[in-house]
């Protein structure tokens, strides 16, 4: 009884030891794999480059329809532009050979493209015109998905519980459909088939299944969608363990492939940041935002920017603490070292005549010269974490700025295809601004308190710099608030000093800003040619 129980101890500690030294290779990995992005993007583009150049060359109508097709699944999950040019191509093709075929293709590609950027009524209306009849038998399968997906989308985003169990309801359907269409054992009918087994909270079936298929074709593993579904199921099964583990193999085959549109590595970042790996959760966000704007996916965009406002603030926090207890190690140095020029002299003093004392003066002096470059060196280092929490969130501020533009501009697409088709109610309430007009509210309000946290002192010591009588109200600061001109060098204390880009960010004509840039230059106390420098020294450390 002794033995056995010392072997289940000794099992209950390396098991779980196994486990861990297994999930810090997959990090490790996906790291490796994350740094290397660039190169795989490179080789993607080419590979696609190649595939572009055999289009001059190519002899017949279906084999340009082949590379066009070819060139499409290149382009569908790295960049949604490239891939909407490639169908204009199909569209031509199918209008200069009256191919049916082509045309019916062209649609479908279209379809899924506006579904994944949250264009549902363009997609459905699309999608809905076509007879499944006159569908040729191996576009089926793709017909099906692109109904299932979209539903799932429109699930994802509905806002009552009827329309979210009415689109789930739907795509269980479709998802039915596809099962039909594929024999079973297949990589397709196991992913699908595990997906509706999730959906119906039957996860533990799902992953019998899909291990199962695991363990006669291992190459899986390598499959993302494959492994994100596998994590799904464990998910739901609250095994956080396993599902980290497939979530980590789904970003890896994500990053390799130079997928661009994915969804693992930002559900894997949000895990991070629930056990506390915030550098990790904060950097794989940063590849997501990255990558969706790269992909110009506008529906992972405002998934991402859910989730990275948190993990951004909890980075900066930790930042924040980190520096401060940088501050209080050069505080220590500093005292160390007085204390080591008051023994020096001391020593220097006393023992001035002996020759063994000269030498341990030395050595003191010596050691002093060490300290001093580790002050110094700790004061870089300093100052490089106060120009990188700077120009994430310069970064963070533009691609905000960005996405509300983009929203807006949406708006005005939607308002002209519902004027075209009389929906009377649509356009009433899409030329309504109040949704723009609360967000930018919101927006410029969390930027003021946000750059007020990282700048406290910015209203005084901008007031420092404009002649008596023409400083701004301290008041706007007690109120955590700027007005129009302290925003507009807040922009540029932060490195955006195009007036472009802060006419957009503002909402104000280039004009207006160059009106108030001048008039605030012309308040200088000193140089006013200087003026915009001396803001953008505001908060540094003195050199």
């Amino acid at each position: 009884m002794k033995k056995t129980g010392l072997l289940l101890l000794i099992l209950l500690c390396v098991v779980p030891l196994a486990a861990q030294t297994g999930e810090t290779a997959l990090l490790q990995k996906l790291d490796e794999t994350l740094a290397r992005q660039e190169g795989y993007a490179r080789e993607k583009a080419q590979e696609i480059e190649r595939l572009r150049e055999t289009l001059p060359g190519v002899a017949s109508d279906r084999q340009q329809y082949a590379v066009l097709r070819q060139l499409y699944e290149a382009y569908n999950s790295r960049n949604a532009d490239s891939a909407r040019a490639v169908v204009r191509e199909i569209e031509k093709l199918a209008q200069r050979t009256g191919n049916e075929r082509y045309r019916l293709a062209a649609v479908l590609y279209t379809a899924e493209i506006q579904s994944k950027a949250g264009m549902f009524k363009e997609a459905l209306d699309l999608i809905n015109a076509l007879d499944r009849s006159s569908l040729p038998p191996d576009l089926l399968p793709y017909y099906y998905h692109i109904y299932r997906s979209l539903y799932g989308f429109m699930a994802e985003y509905a806002l009552s519980p009827s329309q979210i169990d009415n689109y789930l309801g739907l795509a269980d359907t479709y998802r039915d459909s596809i099962l039909l269409l594929n024999p079973p054992g297949s990589a397709i009918h196991t992913i699908v088939q595990a997906d509706r087994l999730n959906a119906h909270n039957r996860p533990g079936e799902a992953i019998e299944n899909l291990v199962a298929f695991l363990g006669k074709h291992p190459e899986a593993i390598h499959n993302p969608q494959f492994t994100y579904t596998l994590s799904e199921a464990y998910r739901l099964k609250n095994d956080v363990q396993k599902q980290k583990e497939q979530l980590l193999y789904s970003a890896i085959a994500d990053a390799e492939s130079a997928n661009k549109e994915y969804i693992s590595l930002r559900e894997l970042a949000v895990l991070l940041y629930r056990e506390g790996d915030i550098d990790r959760a904060y950097r794989y966000m940063k590849y997501c935002i990255d990558d969706a704007s790269i992909y110009n996916a506008r529906l992972r965009l405002i998934e991402i920017l859910k989730m990275f406002p948190v993990i951004n603030q909890t980075y900066q926090d930790k930042t924040a603490s980190q520096q401060k207890k940088m501050q209080g190690l050069l505080a220590g140095i500093s005292v160390l070292a007085l204390f080591l020029l008051f023994a020096i002299f001391y020593v220097y003093k006393q023992h001035k005549q002996v020759v063994c004392v000269n030498r341990q003066l030395k050595k003191l002096n010596h050691r002093m010269h060490e300290a001093n470059e580790k002050l110094k060196e700790a004061n870089r280092s300093l100052a490089e974490n106060a120009y990188l929490k700077e120009a994430y969130i310069g970064r963070y501020i533009d691609q905000c700025s960005v996405y509300i533009e983009k929203m807006e501009a949406y708006r005005h697409t939607l308002n002209g295809i519902a004027s075209k088709d009389g929906v009377k109610e649509l356009i009433a309430k899409i030329k309504s601004t109040q949704f723009i007009d609360d967000e930018l509210k919101e927006f410029y309000a969390n930027f003021d308190e946000t750059f007020l946290h990282l700048f406290p002192s910015f209203v005084e010591d901008f007031n420092a710099l404009l002649t008596p009588g023409e400083q701004m109200p301290l008041a706007l600061k007690e109120q955590g608030r700027l007005n129009t001109e302290l925003r507009i060098f807040a922009l540029i204390r932060l490195g955006i000093t195009d007036s472009v880009k802060i006419a957009q960010f503002l909402r104000y004509s280039v004009r207006t800003i160059y009106n108030y840039r001048t008039k605030m230059r012309n308040k200088a106390a000193g140089n006013r040619d200087d003026f915009e420098k001396e803001v953008m020294k505001i908060g540094k450390p003195a050199e």
